[in-house]
């Protein structure tokens, strides 16, 4: 027999995920043009980023579109992996890109793409600011 405690225990929760379970999805992205002087700007140590969208689609869970403007022998983080496949587009500067273990040196015009949970890093091998665009997403 259940007490009055954990019977109110047990009605709460039971409340709280009726809410969760009727509450309407997040918005989807809307088809959009993002100017580079609207994109989301956020200055870091290792250089500048740009956020140009976030959010779910009608086909991903989620998307990520942003840029980076990596300063010279930086590296935003170390090698890393994450659940978004990610693809990613050298536009300017030179760079190594380490993927699943092998480093290869890049330039303008390399793609690279990360499969699901493979491991991958860039670092800036130029004496200059080098830029790349970068596209992550997950499916529904």
């Amino acid at each position: 027999m259940l007490t009055s405690c954990k019977r109110r225990t047990l009605l709460q929760t039971l409340a709280g995920g009726l809410l969760l379970s009727s509450a309407s999805p997040a918005a989807e992205l809307p088809s959009e043009l993002v100017l580079v002087k609207d994109a989301k700007a956020r200055p870091q140590a290792f250089g500048d980023t740009r956020l140009f969208l976030e959010g779910q689609t009608g086909q991903l869970k989620s998307l990520t579109v942003g840029s980076l403007q990596l300063k010279p022998g930086q590296a935003p983080h170390p090698p890393h992996t994450h659940p978004e496949e990610e693809v990613l587009l050298v536009t300017e500067g030179e760079c190594e890109i380490m993927l699943e273990g092998k480093t290869t040196k890049a330039g303008p015009g390399t793609v690279m793409f990360a499969a699901s949970n493979h491991l991958h890093g860039i670092t800036n091998t130029s004496r200059s600011p080098m830029t790349f665009y970068y596209f992550k997403y997950l499916g529904k």
